[in-house]
C-alpha cells in the first residue's frame, strides 16, 4: 500500500544526501515534495500541513553532529513525526483471562468487518482465550452464514439465532451462551451500513449499552482512504469508538487512512488487516509503520512472525542438522511451508532492512516454489532424507511425478548439496568469517548464486595470478 510513498521519500532523501549540509532553502524544497507526496498518498490536508510544519522547524532549528549526514538528520525527524501522526506508542489489546468481555464492531458494508472478526478470534484464541463470536448482522443477506463459515474456518464457535430477532436479545443472549460455555470473549458482528448517512446510530447505541463492551473497533476499508477516516469521526461522534482496525492495507491503495485517522479522529489504529488468510492480522506499532514506509524494514516483526511459526527446540535440532551436514529435502521443504505461513515473500523481505526501498516495483512470485515442492513431494521418505541415493533411474521417476524434467531435478539436487555443505561450513564459523561467507553468498555479477560463497576463498588467488601475467607481459 506504502510502495509510491516509499519511493516518493526515497527521491527526497537522495537529493538531500547529495547536500554537504542543511540550509532553510534545502529543507523548505524537500518539505514541498514531501508535502505532495502525502497528499498524493490521500493524506488529510492539515495533518499534511502540521507535519511538514513541524518537520521544518525542527530541521531548520537544530544543529546537526558532524558524525550525521543531512539526509539521515532528516530522515530521523520525519521518522519520528510519522511515528508520532500515528499514534506515538502502541495501543494495546489488553483483554483479562477468566472474565468475560465483549468486543464489538462497527462498520460500513464492504469494510470486511465479517472476515475481520474471525481474524480477531483467531488472534484472541492463538493468545489464550476462548472466543465465542455473536452474528448481529441481521440485514445483509446471507451474513449470518458467512460468520458461520468464518468461524468455522477458525476453530471458534458462533452464536445466532436468525435474522427475525431483535440485535439486543441475540448480543445479550450471545453473551450468556458465551458464559455458559467458559469463553472469556465475546466478539459481536454488527451489521454494516451502504452509507454513513443511512447508519441508524439509535440501534447501535442501544446494542452498545446492552453489551457494555469493554472494547468498541470501527473495521475500515483502507483502500478508502479519507471515506475511512470520515466514517471513523462520524461513528466516534455519534457511538463512541475506543479505536480502529484497518483492513485491506496490502492492496494497492494509497494508504492515507492509515496515517490520517489518528490525527483526525483523536483515536489509535488497534490492528491493520494485511491479507486474505486467517493470519494476517497484526497489532499496529506506529513506529514500526513509520519505518515501513520510510523503506527501512521492519525486523521486529519479522522476528515476532518467525518465532511463532519455528518452535524453539525445532530450531535447535535443525541447527545441529546443519552444523553435521544431516540436513534434509524434508528439512528443507518443512522450512519453506513456514515461511508460507509468515506471509508472502515480497512482505518478508520488504520487513529487512534495506531491502524494502531496493526492491522497488519488483514483483515476486510465491508459486516459483511449487515446481520444487512438487519434485521433493514426488520423492520417497528415504529418498528426502538420503540426497545421495537420487540416482538417473530414480530422478527420472521424480520428473515424470511432479511434471517437471529430469534436468530440473538435477538442478535442485546439486543445488541443494551446495547449500547443505555451506550451511555446514558457516556453522562451524566464527560470526565474522560467517558474514563473509554469506555475503559471498550472492556472488558476483559473473558469479551465479548457489556456490558463490565457497569460492570465496579461492577467487583472490586466481586474481592474483592473472594480474602477475599481466604485469610480466607491460615489463616486456
Amino acid at each position: 500500500m506504502f510502495d509510491n510513498l516509499t519511493n516518493k521519500f526515497d527521491d527526497v532523501f537522495k537529493k538531500i544526501r547529495g547536500e554537504a549540509r542543511l540550509t532553510e532553502e534545502n529543507i523548505r524544497e524537500a518539505m514541498r515534495e514531501v508535502r505532495i507526496a502525502l497528499l498524493d498518498a490521500d493524506v488529510n490536508f492539515k495533518v499534511v500541513k502540521d507535519f511538514t510544519k513541524t518537520v521544518t522547524e525542527k530541521a531548520v532549528g537544530t544543529e546537526t553532529l558532524r558524525a550525521v549526514r543531512p539526509a539521515q538528520h532528516i530522515v530521523k525527524i520525519v521518522s519520528d513525526e510519522l511515528t508520532e501522526m500515528m499514534g506515538g506508542q502502541a495501543a494495546e489489546f489488553t483483554l483479562e483471562k477468566g472474565q468475560l468481555q465483549v468486543v464489538m464492531l462497527l462498520g460500513l458494508q464492504g469494510s470486511g468487518k465479517t472476515t475481520f472478526a474471525g481474524k480477531l478470534a483467531r488472534y484472541a484464541r492463538e493468545n489464550g482465550h476462548k472466543p465465542m463470536l455473536v452474528a448481529c448482522d441481521v440485514y445483509r443477506p446471507a451474513a449470518v452464514k458467512q460468520l458461520q463459515v468464518v468461524g468455522s474456518g477458525v476453530g471458534v464457535p458462533v452464536f445466532q439465532m436468525g435474522t427475525d430477532e431483535p440485535v439486543v436479545n441475540i448480543a445479550t443472549q450471545g453473551i450468556e451462551a458465551a458464559r455458559k460455555e467458559g469463553c472469556d470473549l465475546v466478539i459481536v458482528d454488527t451489521a454494516g451500513r451502504l452509507h454513513i448517512d443511512e447508519v441508524r446510530m439509535d440501534e447501535i447505541q442501544g446494542l452498545k449499552a446492552a453489551c457494555k463492551p469493554k472494547f468498541t473497533f470501527l473495521v475500515a476499508d483502507a483502500m478508502t482512504g479519507q471515506d475511512a477516516v470520515n466514517s471513523a469521526t462520524a461513528f466516534n461522534e455519534a457511538v463512541g469508538i475506543d479505536g480502529v482496525c484497518l483492513t485491506k492495507i496490502d492492496g494497492d491503495a494509497r494508504g492515507g487512512a492509515a496515517l490520517s485517522v489518528r490525527a483526525v479522529t483523536g483515536r489509535p489504529i488497534y490492528f491493520v488487516g494485511t491479507g486474505e488468510k486467517a493470519e494476517d492480522l497484526e497489532p499496529f506499532y506506529p513506529d514500526r509503520m513509520a519505518s515501513r514506509i520510510l523503506g527501512m524494514g521492519d525486523i521486529v516483526t519479522l522476528v515476532e512472525k518467525a518465532q511463532g511459526t519455528i518452535d524453539e527446540a525445532e530450531a535447535l535440532d535443525l541447527q545441529r542438522k546443519m552444523k553435521r551436514e544431516e540436513f534434509s529435502l524434508q528439512d528443507f521443504m518443512d522450512q519453506m511451508q513456514r515461511v508460507k505461513k509468515m506471509g508472502s515473500m515480497k512482505s518478508i523481505m520488504k520487513m529487512i532492512p534495506g531491502l524494502g526501498s531496493a526492491m522497488g516495483d519488483m514483483e515476486i512470485d510465491d508459486d516459483a516454489f511449487k515446481p520444487m515442492e512438487a519434485m521433493i513431494s514426488s520423492m520417497t521418505p528415504y529418498e528426502r532424507d538420503h540426497v545421495d541415493s537420487l540416482d538417473g533411474s530414480r530422478r527420472k521417476r521424480i520428473a515424470t511425478g511432479s511434471g517437471t524434467t529430469p534436468a530440473d531435478v538435477n538442478r535442485l539436487v546439486d543445488e541443494f548439496k551446495k547449500t547443505r555443505k555451506l550451511m555446514s561450513q558457516m556453522m562451524r564459523m566464527g560470526p565474522k568469517q560467517a558474514m563473509a561467507a554469506a555475503r559471498g553468498m550472492g556472488g558476483t555479477s559473473g558469479g551465479g548464486g548457489g556456490g558463490g560463497g565457497l569460492a570465496v576463498k579461492e577467487k583472490p588467488k586466481h586474481r592474483r595470478k592473472k594480474k602477475t601475467k599481466k604485469n610480466k607481459r607491460r615489463s616486456r
